[in-house]
C-alpha cells in the first residue's frame, strides 16, 4: 500500500502518522521509501529525531514522539524542512498537531483483529485514487 501511495507523491508533501507503539508507522515508511526508489534502508528516528532517505524524492523521516513543547519541535529544526522540496514523514504527528501545514497525508495505522492485521486510513492523498 505504502509503495502503491509513492507512486503519486510529489515534492514537498507532508505525510502525517498516527497510530500506537507498533503500530507499522515506521514500517509503512519502509514502504514509502522503497517506492521512491531509496532502497530498504529506513529506521526508527526516535533517537535520531530525523532520518533523510533519497530516492525520486528526498524523504525526511521525523519521529515526534519525545517533542513535547514548542521549544523541543524548534529544536529539531522541523520548521526549516517545511520550506523544501523534500517530503515530510512525521511519525507521532499528534505531538506537533498544531505546527502541522493545512495539506496534509494523514495515515492512521491501528491493530487488526490478528496480531498481524492492520487497519490503516489514508486521508488527503489527492493521487490518482485510493492507494489500495
Amino acid at each position: 500500500m505504502a509503495q502503491r501511495l509513492a507512486r503519486d507523491l510529489k515534492e514537498g508533501e507532508v505525510i502525517a502518522f498516527t497510530g500506537g507503539m507498533g503500530a507499522g508507522k515506521t514500517a509503512f515508511t519502509r514502504g514509502l521509501v522503497i517506492g521512491l526508489g531509496a532502497g530498504d534502508v529506513v529506521s526508527s528516528p526516535t533517537f535520531a529525531l530525523v532520518n533523510e532517505y533519497s530516492g525520486r524524492l528526498t524523504v525526511e523521516h521525523f519521529d515526534m514522539y519525545r517533542v513535547e513543547s514548542w521549544d523541543d519541535l524548534y529544536s529539531t529544526g522541523f520548521f526549516d524542512y517545511l520550506d523544501t522540496d523534500c517530503v515530510l514523514v512525521i511519525e507521532w504527528s499528534e505531538n506537533i498537531a498544531g505546527a502541522l501545514p493545512e495539506q496534509v497525508i494523514s495515515v492512521d495505522i491501528r491493530p487488526g483483529e490478528r496480531d498481524q492485521d492492520r487497519i490503516i486510513t489514508i486521508e488527503g492523498w489527492k493521487g490518482g485514487g485510493t492507494p489500495c
